[in-house]
């Protein structure tokens, strides 16, 4: 059998920051196994890109959620990334961290060193930053995070300029030290090309001989001696291969794979376990539950004025961009389309921003979701305005239905099952509304496409958003951290309760969703708990 000091299970955002760190002194072995296959395709490294991948089983887990009652019995479809630097290598590449109280919160939740003044060392870490080296921001670091402002399309400043008229502070920096207000997202990209952990953290790690990665490994169960993990069992080429680990097995599936890898060996609600026929190792309860997820809804305007449509439609405009792009890696091809954007309150009554908003200078009315690609938006001018809730209350869970290791798990959001959700939905939808009815955006609107001017009354709006929103892509909080075993998967040194040498670092532990995207977050959990394996290591 092969062994290795550390095994990690997943080549995804996380797990490529754990080799990279675990590996770096040239102490310690360490395995990656992905289930996925290499990420060396255009449309993974070329930034817009990630349209033709959010459809794509070569390198995409492609989920369903079950039917969600509170969105008319929808399903709700998660892609996740089945490839070297997992989900990070099929998202919009939106660098934000969250508000500093989501991390307070963390801390009072019962994990000590999780506050913001605790964790803000670890994002400095990761970063190499267009900002420079600042209290608030790293340079030099393995990941590219670009300021997009003067390359994002004009029309994001008429955005910029209608949230100051309501009452909105324009940020220049939503992970700087005034992160609330409207203005440019930050994006992961270097040089023109996608800057995921894949290629920032593991393509180095991998130079290094103490590192080895093996893909289309899918891992099937842990092993234990009693309650020590001491390897994992997985699937490749047709072959069931073991492999130990002398110290630790750390899992970073994200908030699916990790709690499925959990319960498939054992690790869950007991009961639950044994109907499948799986032995239980440790009655966890609280495995695949806690799962929350951003719910946003998009409305869609014309526009008076040229959009993204204008220069991505015609096949003139693609030629022009993919010239653009070659000369020198700029242009509409070297963003996300997601460039605009904030974080506010509904009312000043709020403690904290409560609604996170987008605004994209593209529409997709005429084409089904399915067939959604970023170079073939609307034949006319227009854009998008989102919101999601930034601190939703509902909690799904997460549950296997087999004991096959290659069946999906049934997945239940249970978005808004809160009145405190079916509020903030109502009041993002009027916030939409208001901010379509304000100069400069009202001069430049012709029509509201989508839901349509028809729609008043806040019942109309209510449904509406039951019918049309869905993900943002957020899932985490399926491994939750916490002190209490009976309510949480992982302590505050994101080690499994109640078993040996082995942790999840990956979203499953955040306890709450962060304000905002969470790829970011996800960056920092792994930096901050690759050292505390590293600090372990030698005690």
């Amino acid at each position: 059998m092969d062994s290795f000091d550390y095994v990690i299970v997943g080549a995804g955002t996380a797990g490529s920051v754990v080799a990279n760190r675990l590996s770096a002194d040239g102490k310690s072995t360490v395995l990656v196994l992905e289930a996925g296959g290499s990420d060396r395709t255009v449309w993974i490294q070329l930034p817009i890109g990630y349209g033709r991948t959010f459809f794509d089983r070569s390198i995409n887990w492609m989920y369903d959620t079950e039917a969600e009652p509170n969105l008319g019995g929808r399903i709700s479809y998660w892609p996740r990334g089945k490839v070297i630097g997992g989900s990070g290598s099929i998202n919009a590449m939106v660098y934000v961290r969250g508000q500093p109280h989501d991390f307070d919160q963390w801390q009072a939740m019962g994990n000590p060193g999780w506050g913001w003044d605790e964790v803000l060392p670890f994002f400095r870490k990761s970063e190499d930053h267009d900002h420079g080296a600042s209290p608030y921001h790293g340079a030099g670091g393995p990941i590219h995070v670009t300021d997009i402002t003067r390359r994002a399309h004009p029309l994001c400043q008429d955005f910029i300029k209608t949230g100051e008229a309501l009452g909105f502070a324009h940020t220049d920096d939503f992970n700087g030290p005034s992160p609330e207000g409207v203005g440019i997202y930050q994006i992961n990209t270097d040089k023109g090309l996608r800057a995921s952990s894949a290629n920032a953290f593991l393509r180095p790690a991998l130079k290094r001989s103490n590192v080895a990665l093996r893909t289309k490994a899918q891992v099937t169960r842990i092993l234990f001696e009693g309650q020590q993990a001491t390897g994992v069992e997985y699937r490749r080429g047709g072959q069931t291969v073991q492999v130990k680990a002398r110290r630790e097995v750390i899992l970073c599936g994200g908030a699916i794979n990790s709690p499925q890898l959990l319960q498939l060996s054992g690790i869950g609600e007991a009961a639950h376990l044994a109907s499948l026929g799986i032995s239980p190792v440790l009655n966890a309860p609280a495995v695949g539950r806690n799962m929350q997820d951003h719910l946003a809804v998009s409305y869609f305007y014309r526009s008076r004025r040229p959009t993204l449509n204008d220069e991505l439609g015609p096949l003139l405009g693609k030629v022009k961009a993919g010239i653009h792009y070659l000369w020198n890696r700029g242009g509409p091809l070297s963003m996300s389309v997601n460039q605009g954007g904030g974080f506010v309150r509904s009312d000043p009554d709020q403690p904290f921003p409560n609604l996170q908003l987008y605004f994209s200078p593209v529409s997709y009315t005429k084409t089904p979701l399915s067939e959604r690609k970023l170079m073939n938006p609307d034949p006319f001018s227009a854009f998008l305005l989102s919101f999601n809730a930034c601190k939703p209350t509902s909690r799904g869970s997460l549950k296997i239905v087999s004991a096959d290791p290659l069946a999906y798990p049934s997945i239940q959001p249970n978005y808004l099952s809160t009145d405190k959700d079916i509020q903030e939905a109502m009041v993002g939808n009027r916030l939409l509304r208001t901010v379509a009815s304000t100069k400069p955006l009202a001069d430049i609107i012709t029509e509201e496409l989508v839901p349509g001017a028809h729609l008043q009354t806040d019942e109309e709006l209510l449904e509406d958003f039951r019918q049309r929103a869905d993900t943002v892509y957020h899932p985490v909080g399926t491994c939750m951290m916490g002190a209490d075993p009976t309510l949480s998967v992982v302590d505050a040194r994101l080690r499994v309760h109640g078993i040996k040498g082995l942790r999840v670092i990956d979203a499953s532990i955040f306890p709450t969703v962060t304000s905002g995207n969470t790829n970011a977050p996800t960056v920092m959990v792994a930096e901050k708990g690759a050292a505390m394996v590293l600090e372990d290591r030698v005690q």
